[in-house]
């Protein structure tokens, strides 16, 4: 008798097993209520509205720039001449300033955010502090950019300034610090000017990354015998990569576009050096100083070339990140 009855309950425990496969409660082929339609449609309807402003707004600008693509071609882009007179423009010395500057966001907002998003989301102190820290750094990102700009002209560069004299004197013989006398409004300002702005974007999604890794990862790593900062470096940052990853490439496109604390704090001069002490120029703030007083034709098509080329740096570097993370994903696979 016993033996009999277990292919009956295998059988049932199949089928069982089977209607648990076939239950999903987020399908879409049953029958749905005309609400649930509706919904769906208008989130279609929405998502096609991006992408249709995204294409509407490349088309404006490429249009806009078109008489200085005609002229210029791909020349502009290595371009060092800026001649509004002459009608002569080149872009070389505004790409360099936007990406050197930003760069240099990076390179500091990328490691004091994680050390900010680790001490918020881990046990190193009371949940009160934490949650306070946390706050403190994500009010930064409430200020407008014109009142850090102001902040950093009377408060942060002549604090600044002592310290980059310093540098040029010290380390001349470096080509990054080879200034006669440094004034203190140039590249290395504005790039540490928008690692305070881009601070706050970078902290709180690595933060909230953090927050999900499941609980269990750290206290597996801590049975197998890993101290809190092998768990930290070798289980929760390598699970959490990918999303680091989007949250430096969100900060690098705030950092690229950014224009009034740049433009007040970074020299506006167009020049290439590679001291990073000497004053620079970046293609959202000489939109902002020119556009309004740009003579049609030549002039704003060559604004609008510029503007053209950060659109594509922006869409060049959210890419790559979504590239990269999916190399890392099929590696560690």
């Amino acid at each position: 008798m016993a033996n009999s009855s277990e292919p009956a309950d295998r059988n049932s425990s199949d089928d069982l097993n089977q209607g648990d496969e076939d239950f999903n409660l987020t399908a879409i082929g049953g029958t749905n209520l005309w609400f649930d339609q509706g919904f769906t449609r208008l989130v279609y309807f929405f998502a096609a509205i991006t992408v249709a402003v995204l294409f509407l707004m490349s088309w404006v600008i490429s249009h806009e720039a078109l008489p200085a693509i005609k002229q210029f071609g791909l020349g502009f882009l290595w371009s060092q001449d800026w001649d509004t007179g002459n009608q002569l423009f080149g872009a070389l010395p505004y790409i360099y300033g936007t990406l050197v500057s930003s760069a240099i966001a990076i390179l500091f907002a990328v490691p004091i955010g994680i050390a900010v998003a680790l001490v918020t989301s881990e046990n190193f102190l009371p949940p009160s502090l934490r949650t306070t820290l946390a706050f403190v750094v994500e009010l930064i990102a409430a200020i407008p950019s014109v009142i850090i700009g102001l902040w950093a002209i009377f408060v942060f560069i002549p604090v600044l300034e002592p310290l980059q004299k310093w540098l040029a004197s010290t380390f001349k013989w470096i080509p990054l610090f080879n200034t006669e006398d440094p004034s203190g409004t140039n590249i290395l300002t504005a790039g540490i000017i928008l690692a305070i702005m881009i601070l706050p974007t970078m902290a709180a999604i690595t933060r909230d990354v953090l927050m999900t890794i499941p609980k269990e990862l750290r206290s597996a790593s801590m049975a197998l015998g890993g101290t809190r900062w092998e768990t930290i470096f070798r289980v929760l940052l390598p699970a959490g990569f990918s999303g680091i990853v989007s949250a430096a490439m969100l900060a690098l496109g705030r950092a690229l576009g950014e224009t009034m604390a740049v433009t007040m704090v970074i020299g506006n001069s167009a020049q290439i050096s590679a001291s990073l002490l000497n004053p620079g120029y970046t293609i959202p703030s000489v939109l902002a100083n020119e556009f309004a007083e740009a003579e049609p034709g030549l002039h704003i098509g060559a604004l609008s070339y510029l503007a053209l080329i950060l659109f594509g740096l922006t869409l060049a570097v959210n890419i790559g990140a979504v590239l990269l993370v999916k190399w890392v994903g099929r590696k560690n696979k």
